[in-house]
């Protein structure tokens, strides 16, 4: 789009919003959070993934005089939100280490000349010497402080580059300030409005509620498998993500899945840059690609057809687990999160607490946001309401996770508690679980006689449950805290200050009722193709030519199919059959430059597809 059609709507955010991205209304608090920013104030957004957190700086960018500096973690994810405004018609661009040092320099010159809407940028950069005296020297509309809870040590993702972003409020203290998160807790929150000097400016927070996400987390029981079925019954044409908690596993487990017939690629850390970069290519731009990854991968992964999200271990904290869970079905439509949760995995996540060269408070605040998440695994409740309830936020019972689709069954587990802690004190808080529990069932093992624990008070008492049960209960008062389990050595058990409190002061404990998981029926919520799922026949063969229409001009332009149209786009143009380009340009996400490119292609599809009814 010229930059005279830009300026004839510039103080009008519904035309932006209308004429150039092609939706007919701004969701929820957008509209007010962009006026603020138009008038000039600092601005604190906390909005879910996928609700429009980009438009409420991109909007204001282009109504304001000047140049969008966006800040943003990733420079490897840049280039194509670079592209994705460009299709827009927007002046966009990106500075950083993998754009050649010609176009740097042009895109310098252009923002000294007022010639540009918005630049991309990482932390690293803008705090530099050199980055700020540019600053100076060009009209700047505003800042954008994207994935703010970075700055935080509170926060999950905390990057000490972000905190020396306070330069900004010194340096430019007359241009707003919009710091944007969708992961962010009360202490985490104040953190930030604090170290970036927001407190006189409006605070907007949307809740965190994803309604379109079902959460699931089943115990771990040959992972591999539980994994493959997954995805075979529920999405075995969609796109997904499926984190691992080490490189190694992330590369047997993208084999496996290779082996079994799917598209799998692997990414982490210890890849060679272009080989990273290789794969991250391909799955943004590809279908039906399945992306095994550690943490390294996702953040600001603006893919919105990812159905869903696989933990193969459990996160570090609720946070992380939010934050990771909400690449699925940024398009609003039906997405899964499935977690595969293990005790093993508690071990490893407090083994890089106590290994981290953090201080003990910062050791301390991650044990207890580790706490939380055991919290999460084990509950017998509604797992958004816990999740919603960890952000200070709350809803109804959702049916939409395993525990409301399922029913959930505890009892007073105090007596069974008693035998464990008794047991682990009997056997000298050395021993791991398999032990305990071998003990506990009175085994006839030649270890156990050779430590004399045959003859001790708790052999053989706990045999009203079996050995997978007392691995649950075991589990779950690990995570109630009665348990740490010993890293120094072979993971022994160790009672608590709490496990001790609970033995002096006779305390009731809950405990969720193990279950076979092969007897739970667990309702589908999506199937294997979510976006056609109400398609009929026809209309499915249309969806098609319209997705590889799409694609086709995506590997012309060398950028992400969604980046052309979203599935949702293609979706509405399947159910409305627009007749006309006039029609064709009512339909959500088609604004004046996409009309322009690409609306005669799609609209030939689309006749003729009424032509043979």
């Amino acid at each position: 789009m010229d930059r005279h059609i830009m300026q004839q709507i510039k103080d009008s955010p519904i035309q932006i919003l209308q004429k150039i991205y092609g939706y007919n209304q701004f969701r929820g608090k957008q509209l007010e959070i962009i006026n603020n920013v138009i008038t000039g104030k600092n601005v604190f957004v906390l909005m879910p993934t996928g609700s429009g957190k980009s438009i409420c700086y991109q909007i204001p960018a282009l109504c304001r005089n000047g140049i969008g500096i966006i800040i943003s973690p990733l420079i490897a994810l840049m280039q194509d939100q670079v592209n994705a405004l460009k299709e827009l018609g927007i002046k966009a661009a990106a500075i950083n280490s993998s754009i050649s040092y010609r176009d740097i320099l042009n895109t310098q010159a252009k923002m000294k000349n007022g010639q540009i809407d918005l630049i991309y940028v990482a932390p690293e950069r803008v705090i530099t010497p050199q980055f700020i005296d540019l600053l100076h020297n060009s009209p700047i509309s505003l800042f954008a402080i994207d994935e703010a809870h970075c700055i935080s040590q509170w926060g999950h993702d905390f990057r000490s580059s972000y905190q020396k972003l306070t330069v900004l409020s010194l340096e430019f203290p007359e241009i707003p300030r919009l710091a944007l998160t969708a992961t962010a807790d009360n202490a985490t929150r104040k953190d930030i409005i604090e170290k970036l000097n927001l407190k006189d400016g409006e605070i907007f927070i949307e809740g965190f509620d994803r309604p379109n996400i079902n959460y699931s987390i089943i115990e771990q029981n040959s992972a591999k498998q539980q994994i493959l079925k997954f995805i075979q019954d529920k999405h075995f044409n969609d796109s997904g993500i499926v984190y691992c908690s080490s490189r190694k596993k992330t590369e047997d487990l993208t084999k496996f899945l290779c082996q079994k017939g799917f598209n799998a690629l692997t990414y982490h850390a210890g890849m060679p840059d272009n080989h990273r970069f290789q794969n991250q290519n391909l799955f943004l731009k590809s279908e039906k690609v399945i992306m095994v990854a550690t943490i390294a991968f996702g953040m600001g992964i603006d893919k919105p057809d990812v159905r869903f999200v696989v933990h193969l271990n459990i996160p570090k904290n609720i946070e992380s687990y939010y934050q990771e869970t909400g690449r699925a079905g940024r398009d609003g439509l039906p997405s899964n999160a499935l977690m595969v949760y293990g005790t093993n995995d508690v071990v490893l996540q407090r083994n890089f607490i106590y290994g981290s060269n953090a201080d003990e408070s910062q050791k301390f605040i991650e044990h207890q946001k580790l706490n939380a998440l055991l919290g999460l695994c084990e509950t017998t409740k509604c797992r958004r309401q816990v999740i919603l309830e960890y952000f200070g936020d709350k809803c109804s019972q959702c049916n939409n996770c395993d525990t409301c689709l399922t029913q959930q069954d505890s009892y007073d587990g105090t007596i069974a508690a008693q035998k464990a802690v008794s047991c682990v004190y009997r056997t000298g808080q050395r021993f791991g679980i398999g032990y305990i529990i071998d003990v506990l069932l009175g085994k006839e093992d030649g270890k156990i006689f050779r430590f004399n624990h045959n003859r001790i008070s708790t052999y053989g008492i706990g045999k009203e449950f079996k050995e997978r049960e007392w691995k649950s209960i075991l589990r779950q008062l690990i995570a109630q805290n009665l348990f740490s389990v010993d890293i120094t050595g072979f993971g022994g058990l160790k009672i608590t200050s709490e496990g001790f409190r609970f033995i002096k002061e006779k305390k009731t404990v809950y405990l969720r009722r193990y279950i076979i998981k092969d007897k739970i029926k667990v309702k589908k919520v999506s199937k294997p193709s979510v976006v056609s799922s109400a398609f009929n026949g026809r209309e499915t063969a249309l969806f098609n030519l319209l997705k590889s229409k799409r694609m086709q001009l995506a590997m012309e332009q060398n950028v992400p199919p969604y980046v052309i149209f979203h599935d949702r786009a293609l979706r509405e143009m399947v159910l409305e059959k627009p007749k006309s380009l006039d029609e064709f340009a009512k339909i959500s996400g088609v604004g004046e430059n996409k009309l322009r490119k690409y609306g005669r292609a799609f609209m030939d599809i689309i006749l003729n597809d009424l032509e043979q009814v």
